[in-house]
């Protein structure tokens, strides 16, 4: 019992069983950041002109889809 703490006292101050918990700044030239901020999270952009139209022509194409197919055989 006692030779296991020590063993385990001693790792502690070794380099190896030390973990440096940091961070880095993200760079704004890196592939895998994305900008932030409000409706910068969807594939669309929401403020185009028509937007609406294409959306509820979308909506109604891909739910109404399966009620066709369905209907249909």
């Amino acid at each position: 019992m006692f030779a296991a703490s020590a063993t385990r006292a001693r790792l502690a101050n070794s380099l190896v069983a030390r973990r440096g918990f940091s961070t880095t700044r993200s760079r704004l030239a890196s592939p895998y950041h994305y900008a932030e901020g409000p409706r910068s999270n969807i594939p669309f952009n929401p403020k185009t002109r028509f937007f609406y139209a294409r959306y509820w022509a979308f909506m109604i194409t891909g739910f109404g889809a399966p009620f066709a197919i369905a209907g249909r055989f």
